[in-house]
């Protein structure tokens, strides 16, 4: 069975604002979860995964937390959810929102004419024009990469397309000087060309530039490789698109509180045609084994917790023992409470969603994600008691009652 998203035909293609979600809650139910504030002991964490168009989606997750008085305290993203990272990094509080939507209406594609409205074509007439114009502000065609295979375009060169508007773009939309103070902590990951190595730029070690954004969604072939400090870096979903290893392997571990923003779907029907074989083969493979990932950071998490308990039965005269302290550091008390927000598949869409930057696409993205995180906020699961030994416990949100069982 799918779980379709279906369009709202009363709303006009040209929408002046991406945030309009009055259909979705109304003003009693915020201000009702609004009161429940996250308990302060717990570092907020954002992982945002790499996904195009698809991150519109994690603009409405930030902008229901933002009403709600929560702010990150952590950020990390790659491709698209570094986009997003940074022009919530890189502006103040105030200003988030205001960035976000400017950003997402620069991505906005016009929507094809009435005429042009047959089952199908529609949105195979916005594909083509995507990939022959590309995206003003985001990506444009390089024209020599078309001259053949075997044509010298260079290592910086090297993809179909320019990113250079996008380099414009984030200098306009984001103060990197901002980003150094990390209120929020901003990490971004990027894979390393010649080592096929996952790195993650941290803005506590790192003064992270528009450059660090753009090497973390630089997918190839589509887009060239970015250098940094004379290296160079591709996309990092191409070996990571679900970053959440950097908080496990943090030092030190803190209580946490993480909203695991996914928006390519682990779970789907079996295929019938090749444009669904496509779409399925695009949520497996960015969707990075995220359920097993996660299955194991709770085991590994577990064991720590079982270590920190094991160590309070042996006598504390011999706890300063060498081999005991040693060993007792593998143990662990922190609690990480992952909220998973997975993006609805809207209605009729295929494997061309993730460059879908037509305005009803972004505004339905936006408003899935903000209605998600708003009953994951009402319902508030990560203040009910646990079990003790569990370190990582996840919450999944009640499903969306408006959805449209196909």
């Amino acid at each position: 069975m799918n779980i379709a998203v279906r369009p709202d035909n009363s709303k006009t293609a040209e929408q002046p604002n991406v945030r309009d979600t009055r259909l979705i809650v109304g003003a009693e139910e915020h201000a009702a979860h609004a009161q429940k504030p996250v308990q302060k002991q717990r570092q907020v964490v954002l992982v945002f995964q790499g996904g195009g168009a698809l991150g519109a989606y994690q603009a409405g997750v930030y902008q229901a937390l933002h009403e709600a008085a929560i702010e990150p305290d952590w950020i990390i993203g790659t491709s698209i959810g570094a986009i997003n990272a940074s022009l919530i990094a890189g502006n103040e509080p105030e200003n988030r929102l205001d960035r976000l939507e400017e950003f997402w209406r620069r991505m906005r594609r016009k929507e094809i004419g009435s005429m042009w409205t047959w089952p199908g074509l529609s949105d195979a007439t916005s594909y083509w024009s995507t990939l022959l114009g590309g995206i003003p502000g985001f990506f444009e065609p390089n024209p020599f990469a078309f001259l053949g295979s075997h044509y010298p375009l260079g290592r910086d060169k090297a993809g179909f397309y320019s990113t250079a508007p996008l380099e414009r773009t984030l200098t306009e939309l984001v103060d990197f000087a901002l980003i150094k103070r990390c209120m929020p902590r901003l990490t971004v990951g990027a894979a390393h060309v010649r080592t096929s190595q996952m790195r993650y730029f941290d803005s506590r070690e790192t003064a992270i530039t528009a450059r660090h954004i753009m090497a973390s969604g630089a997918l190839p072939p589509a887009f060239p490789a970015v250098r940094i400090d004379g290296e160079l870096y591709w996309d990092g979903g191409i070996l990571s698109n679900t970053p959440t290893e950097a908080i496990f392997d943090d030092n030190p571990r803190r209580n946490s509180l993480i909203f695991a923003v996914h928006v390519w779907n682990p779970m789907g029907p079996e295929p019938e045609t090749i444009w669904d074989v496509l779409n399925r083969q695009k949520d497996i493979q960015y969707s990075s084994r995220v359920a097993a990932h996660v299955a194991r950071q709770r085991q590994v998490h577990k064991l720590r917790h079982v270590v920190s308990e094991l160590v309070k039965f042996i006598p504390e005269g011999d706890r300063d023992h060498a081999v005991i302290k040693d060993l007792a550091e593998y143990g662990c008390r922190t609690q990480m409470h992952v909220v998973r927000l997975l993006a609805p598949q809207l209605y009729n869409e295929n494997h061309t969603k993730d460059i879908d930057f037509s305005p009803s696409g972004i505004q339905q993205r936006w408003e899935a994600g903000y209605a998600a995180t708003m009953r994951a906020l009402r319902r508030a699961a990560w203040d009910d008691d646990c079990d003790p030994l569990e370190g990582v416990i996840l919450h999944d949100p009640e499903p969306d009652p408006s959805l449209a069982a196909e």
